[in-house]
């Protein structure tokens, strides 16, 4: 009688053990501990558009506020860095000697050799009240930029498409803030995000004329760990997403909606990754200083910098301006 109760005693043990940890199991499982470095140090206000140029071997960078266009050298762990007098929001590249970039409420095309630049179109901006947020081009080289109101508020901004010949086109009305965009690997369908819904949306996708048709979530962001802010799609159609308030990058399957993995970065507000490298199987992430209190930046003093990690994974090569 007594090893009887004894051992439903130690099948109830076993039991409630087991009960406590199937939620620390299931939440952990995905996690690889994917080891993350300091690429370089910087006090970006907000840092932003994260974008490997294979032609210079390097990746671009912007600083919003801070106006400012980077140029990020693995090889000596340096940037170069171009100022302008407005806020920049988005970079793509375009050939070994020039970038494309979306200023406050334009589109110019920047070379790099002395920093000259060239108007390609205007963007509305609603007397001042708008700015241009993250972009990307698509397969067909067009650009895709989301506009966002200073203050954020509800549905005040766009998702344009601007073509090689300066044509703007709205493609989606009523955003609040525009940010991450990618395109499937089969050009079939557009990820996209707008921050505060803590989704991100599918759509199906004309490669020929750049029509988009909504087509659901894609992924919903799990609760408590910050919102959808710029994201990348490796070879193998997952999505990198930089998760603002996250404190790193999430990988998931577009198609299930499954959180695969996590990179923990030593910065609250994570706003872009891109794969680089000459294999592209880095990934850069870029951090933001905004929206953090004294305290916040005295326990992560790196906030604003660029960091690099090997998550063993690859990426795909950026879509250029104009093809």
């Amino acid at each position: 009688m007594f090893l009887v109760r004894l051992k439903i005693k130690y099948l109830l043990r076993t039991a409630l053990f087991s009960l406590l940890t199937i939620p620390l199991l299931s939440c952990s499982s995905h996690q690889k501990n994917i080891p993350v470095e300091l690429g370089f140090q910087a006090q970006a206000t907000t840092g932003e558009g994260a974008i490997w140029n294979s032609d210079t071997q390097t990746l671009f960078w912007v600083d919003i506020e801070g106006q400012k266009l980077y140029e990020y050298q693995p090889k000596t762990q340096s940037c170069n860095s171009w100022k302008f007098n407005q806020m920049i929001s988005t970079v793509v590249p375009e050939t070994d000697s020039s970038v494309i970039v979306a200023l406050q409420n334009k589109i110019v095309r920047v070379y790099l050799l002395d920093g000259s630049t060239d108007s390609i179109a205007p963007i509305p901006d609603n007397a001042g009240k708008i700015r241009c947020n993250d972009g990307k081009c698509d397969p067909e080289g067009r650009l895709w930029v989301g506009t966002m109101g200073f203050g954020a508020p509800k549905g005040a901004g766009a998702l344009y498409c601007v073509t090689g010949d300066g044509v703007v086109t709205e493609k989606l009305k009523e955003v609040t803030i525009s940010n991450g965009i990618v395109w499937s690997l089969d050009k079939k369908y557009m990820y996209y995000n707008d921050t505060p819904t803590g989704k991100i949306a599918r759509y199906r996708y004309n490669v020929q004329n750049g029509d988009i048709l909504f087509d659901g979530i894609a992924v919903s962001i799990p609760e408590g760990t910050g919102a959808p802010d710029g994201m990348t799609i490796d070879n193998k159609g997952n999505l990198w997403v930089a998760q603002w308030g996250g404190y790193g990058v999430y990988c998931y399957n577009p198609n299930t909606g499954k959180l695969l993995d996590k990179i923990d970065v030593p910065a609250p507000n994570v706003a872009s990754c891109a794969f680089g490298g000459e294999n592209l199987d880095t990934l850069y992430i870029t951090t933001a200083r905004a929206g953090l209190s004294p305290e916040q930046l005295q326990q992560y003093p790196l906030s604003g910098s660029l960091f690099v990690s090997v998550p063993g994974e690859r990426g795909i090569p950026a879509n250029r301006f104009g093809k």
